[in-house]
């Protein structure tokens, strides 16, 4: 379906979208996630509600003046996370992927193996390359940080 044309229109819009590019590699996903966000912003002008899990994205309020980056407050107790249903200014300042993995029901070994490769993607994105290629390789393999997607068969 093509857009429409009348420039009076479009500005008016309001485009929700909801994780766009998530069903693809890490890479291509942020890459058209973020195409399109310059697209809305540059092009249509329209307002846009724009839920996302790439914080990469939030960058783009550094360089467009009409983006603004908000997040839904969260509160933590232990290992637990209650969401208090509040959207704040600003981006989110970390990720809660594996505590919304358990209120979903996932073992707690599936949750442990997860806490230990995020762990291990974490610290290998911060070291420099040559430490990555020296370090001792675990007991079980882990993917690499710079890797654009997992390779489940190595």
């Amino acid at each position: 379906m093509k857009p429409h044309s009348s420039s009076t229109t479009l500005p008016k819009s309001l485009v929700i979208l909801d994780e766009i590019g998530r069903g693809t590699a890490t890479f291509d996903g942020l890459s058209i996630a973020w195409s399109v966000a310059e697209h809305l912003h540059d092009e249509v002008r329209c307002r846009t509600l724009f839920a996302t899990h790439y914080h990469e994205l939030c960058a783009l309020s550094d360089s467009k003046d009409a983006v603004a980056n908000f997040n839904v407050a969260v509160r933590e107790w232990n290992e637990d996370i209650i969401f208090l249903r509040k959207i704040l200014p600003g981006p989110a300042d970390k990720s809660y992927g594996i505590q919304v993995a358990r209120l979903a029901g996932l073992p707690k070994n599936i949750l442990d193996r997860a806490k230990e490769i995020l762990s291990h993607l974490e610290m290998s994105s911060a070291k420099p390359t040559e430490e990555k290629q020296n370090a001792p390789k675990a007991k079980k393999a882990l993917p690499e940080a710079n890797s654009p997607q997992m390779n489940l068969f190595d």
